[in-house]
């Protein structure tokens, strides 16, 4: 059965993967957002300590 013979299939996989591994980090890691995240209002959040009824 030539399908459990790994030899060809194995160096496939490791060279596809070492081809994953080298360029796409480098694509992903380029790209930019088109508009810069800014927030919209600081605001200073008030809070009332807990009244526990015990």
């Amino acid at each position: 059965m030539p399908q459990l013979n790994p030899s060809p299939w194995f160096l496939i996989l490791v060279f596809s993967w070492l081809m994953f591994l080298t360029f796409l980090p480098s694509k992903i890691m380029s790209y930019t957002f088109p508009n810069k995240l800014v927030p919209e209002a600081k605001e200073t959040i008030t809070k009332t300590p807990w009244n526990w009824p015990w």
